[in-house]
């Protein structure tokens, strides 16, 4: 390989050990490798082999040896470029106005939650951009895992992010179809049938030996094909790809294409028993619905090889296939087998508990789909590892949500206030400081509630304004605080407080959301619950609606009784 090749990866190798205190890895180099020049995906068989010496090299250089040959050789990787302002995804390679199909293929073994979102929106902005079509495809070949509530689930969280599928079909539909594919590998003796236990399958794979059945001949591998339909039992046999045992790819070390699951499938029932797994009905099923451009999360990377390798001995159509990165946020993770437990050992009350990243969760919180899309976007597209404050996606929420949230008084830890000369009986204020959102009355008597955080450093002769209303001079103090009117005009210099009147106070409670993890584990404190008092109108609101409350944040109403904490 040439000499220009190999100072890019020692380069590429050197800066990211660098970053990660003198140690690099394959997976992270290979990775940069392509994405750096993406024509070596080809080739990347052979230059695995060349990155995993290199990474072996440069760990074993000390850190400051680490740091003066970068210096010294690679003095352009440390130079800082400038972020460039992204203005939407960027151009797909080989794609034609009106040609391009996409799609999004989630497994229907549990409820959607961000990442989907962003692989759906994705998915769905390059085929609009390009005036083409998306299929939603149900990844329905485990019937451990799937149920028709997640189908359910997943279709509800795509129309509420507005996503819009051309054509809806289901993988498990196409399983003769499969079959047939499964069968012309077997003829062409591209795969075999195996006979091992898991634990010698695994040690084989480890120490890249072939596994004995590798030398089975046509007619053993059709006979035990065939006994996987009747006579083996789920774990006694598995459909292998004859790969590369000394591959560095772990991926291409004999993978297993189909497997036995006696399982009931939420559609077909008891019909088959015999499943692909991902790798194998991916592969097909891209070639089969007319995919032109295939995006997956950038852990599937590695596996990109035995997708265009199938589709080789297969003869079959190739799609571009592209990678990005996954998409989190810190504490909030979207693991299923993190997620499910919480729920199961109730943790949290469910799927919308407003604490998860699912689209349920974040719904019921009142982030809007709008926001969700914009951040999305502004993400771009990349392979970079990204995991953004959630702060980022409030952000873009606050924007949208700000024009249009009705403003109402809140009190926490109420006191109760006495205006001894009050001479009103009702007050109209305006539903929103700048937008035309109406007006509400609130009837009056002068008995008031305000927080009881508002009257801790209040002391007799203290001047305060009740929002909206009037200048109050305070004349007593303690558990029940009493004060007079001393004018209306409003004056920038006195404390400004809210209230909310005795005669028909609404009690409710605020739901705050914290941190779901911290340091991996499960923040037992991640939920607060307090008790408030919120105006009369409060309860003509529809559920669903967002509310500022005024000097304490966004909330979406939740129920009569019960609103949700958004953000400030």
């Amino acid at each position: 390989m040439d000499d220009e090749l190999k100072k890019m990866i020692r380069g590429i190798a050197l800066l990211n050990a660098s970053e990660h205190d003198g140690k690099t890895r394959n997976d992270s180099i290979i990775s940069k490798v392509i994405g750096t020049k993406p024509e070596l995906r080809s080739r990347i068989k052979d230059v695995i082999p060349l990155i995993s010496q290199i990474v072996i090299d440069v760990n074993k250089l000390s850190m400051e040896t680490q740091r003066k040959e970068l210096e010294n050789e690679y003095a352009e990787l440390l130079i800082v470029k400038p972020k460039q302002e992204r203005t939407g995804l960027p151009p797909l390679e080989g794609a034609e106005q009106g040609h391009v199909i996409t799609r999004f293929p989630p497994e229907p073994n549990g409820y959607p939650h961000i990442g989907h979102a962003k692989a759906s929106i994705i998915d769905e902005e390059y085929a609009k951009m390009y005036g083409g079509k998306l299929i939603l495809r149900f990844d329905d070949t485990n019937p451990e895992k799937e149920r028709l509530e997640y189908y359910a689930a997943i279709k509800v969280g795509l129309d509420w992010l507005g996503v819009k599928y051309d054509l809806i079909k289901n993988t498990s539909d196409d399983m003769e179809i499969i079959y047939k594919k499964a069968r012309e590998l077997i003829d062409a003796g591209y795969v075999y049938v195996c006979t091992c236990d898991k634990e010698t399958i695994s040690k084989n794979r480890r120490e890249m030996i072939p596994c004995k059945c590798r030398a089975g001949n046509l007619d053993q591998n059709n006979m035990r094909w065939n006994k996987m339909f009747d006579k083996f039992k789920p774990g006694e046999a598995i459909v292998r790809f004859r790969g590369d045992m000394s591959s560095e790819n772990t991926v291409m070390r004999d993978p297993t294409l189909l497997r036995i699951i006696d399982e009931s499938h939420p559609i077909h029932k008891n019909k088959y028993r015999v499943w692909p797994n991902y790798d194998f009905a991916v592969a097909i099923e891209d070639s089969i619905d007319g995919i032109t451009h295939a995006f997956r999360t950038k852990e599937y990377e590695l596996r990109t090889e035995l997708y265009y390798t199938l589709l080789d001995k297969l003869g079959m159509r190739k799609p571009k296939m592209l990678e990005f990165s996954r998409l989190e946020f810190e504490g909030m993770p979207v693991s299923k087998r993190v997620l499910k437990p919480l729920v199961e050992e109730g943790k949290v009350s469910g799927f919308d508990d407003p604490r998860l990243p699912t689209l349920e969760g974040l719904r019921r919180r009142g982030i809007v789909p709008e926001a969700i899309r914009k951040f999305v976007l502004s993400l771009g597209f990349t392979k970079s590892d990204t995991m953004p404050p959630f702060e980022t996606l409030e952000s873009f929420n606050r924007k949208i949500i700000d024009p249009v949230s009705i403003r109402l008084f809140i009190v926490f830890d109420p006191v109760k206030l006495t205006v001894i000369n009050n001479n009103l009986t009702e007050i109209e204020i305006s539903n929103h400081p700048q937008n035309d959102m109406g007006k509400r009355r609130i009837k009056i008597d002068g008995n008031f509630y305000i927080s009881g955080s508002d009257t801790r450093t209040l002391k007799i002769g203290d001047e305060v304004r009740l929002l909206e209303l009037y200048n109050i001079r305070i004349t007593k103090t303690g558990p029940e605080m009493e004060g007079e009117v001393t004018d209306t005009n409003y004056k920038p210099d006195i404390p400004k407080i809210q209230w909310v009147s005795r005669k028909n106070p609404v009690n409710i409670e605020v739901l705050i959301s914290d941190v779901l993890f911290i340091n991996d584990q499960f923040n037992e404190n991640s939920l607060e619950v307090k008790q408030a008092i919120t105006e009369q109108h409060y309860l003509e609101l529809n559920v669903g609606v967002e509310i500022q409350f005024v000097r304490f944040g966004y909330c979406r109403k939740d129920s009569a009784n019960q609103a949700i904490y958004t953000h400030k």
